[in-house]
């Protein structure tokens, strides 16, 4: 028997227009719209779909809107397709993830990523923290250069493992500065920084965890009905409080993307379905693995196409 996995993007995956037509043609993805804007108590329909792109780039716009526009495609999607085996999210994505799974209701999510991108925002004063790329480098050798800066008193570390010669290093802007030019003598010639608000899935970010940690606390986590795979540690987890737990480690420890990816090929998942805006998550799941069969949902057109297909 194979098995099916549902995947959410995380931030970098919004466009202007996101979701627009779902909007307009569909009543069930209108009213996901309708109760984000409610519960933010400002238009995030409006900004998903007009802009301007400035203000859908802000960290705390940029959340929900991504969220919600998943969530919207996920309903429409999920009401012609059996149930997937396992479900996992980049970063924010994980969010859409445990709706997907029944763990958390829309508006409690809407409303925690919220306050999730404001707390990650707020953590680092802009322009004293910095991301980059690093393509094409061996995980062993990045991960002890990072620690060799930050020995030297500027924190760095590895944010997002994503898939074979693509890994994201997050901390200080001193830090980050000085890592890529050590991965350059060490023959990386590939390293390109990140425009980002902030050095995410850094230690940089545990302000950030712990006011999301008492934020959490009173949001209701149900059991989840289908093992969300989690970015902190590439396993399932199914009861609340493992979810809390990792939903909060998550803001400052690296995205297990490629070992989550490949945790799922292990346990006999073949087809993977990205339901959100971009196809962020098809490009790096294609390089962990060739074998797997990979359908994006972004819009009606495409959403229409992988329900014909998974038939």
């Amino acid at each position: 028997m194979s098995k099916m996995a549902f995947v959410f993007p995380g931030q970098g995956s919004q466009s202007v227009g996101m979701g627009k037509e779902l909007y307009e043609n569909n009543e069930n993805a209108r009213k996901i719209y309708e109760l984000a804007d409610a519960t933010l108590g400002y238009s995030l329909s409006s900004l998903c779909f007009e802009g301007p792109e400035d203000q859908l780039k802000l960290t705390y716009h940029t959340q929900p809107a991504i969220l919600t526009t998943s969530i919207a495609l996920y309903e429409l999607f999920k009401e012609h397709v059996k149930k997937p085996d396992y479900v996992a999210g980049h970063s924010l994505g994980e969010y859409s993830a445990l709706v997907a799974a029944g763990a958390l209701s829309f508006e409690e999510a809407v409303a925690t990523v919220s306050k999730r991108g404001t707390f990650m925002d707020e953590a680092v004063p802009a322009g004293e923290g910095a991301m980059a790329a690093v393509l094409g480098g061996e995980r062993e050798l990045i991960g002890k250069i990072c620690e060799e800066v930050t020995l030297t008193g500027q924190s760095v570390q590895m944010a997002n493992m994503n898939c074979p010669g693509q890994i994201v290093i997050s901390g200080t802007k001193e830090g980050v500065d000085e890592a890529v030019l050590r991965l350059k003598e060490a023959g990386i010639k590939r390293v390109k920084l990140l425009v980002v608000s902030g050095p995410f899935h850094s230690d940089l970010m545990k302000p950030a965890a712990s006011k999301l940690a008492r934020v959490l606390e009173k949001v209701e986590i149900s059991t989840a009905k289908v093992p969300v795979v989690t970015n902190a540690d590439a396993r399932p987890a199914m009861l609340g409080e493992d979810i809390e737990h990792a939903l909060v480690e998550q803001v400052f420890s690296p995205v297990l993307w490629e070992d989550s990816i490949s945790w799922m090929i292990g346990q006999g998942v073949t087809t993977f379905v990205e339901i959100g805006p971009g196809q962020v998550l098809s490009g790096l799941i294609k390089k962990i693995s060739r074998e797997v069969t990979i359908y994006s949902v972004s819009n009606l057109e495409t959403l229409e196409a992988t329900i014909e297909q998974l038939k």
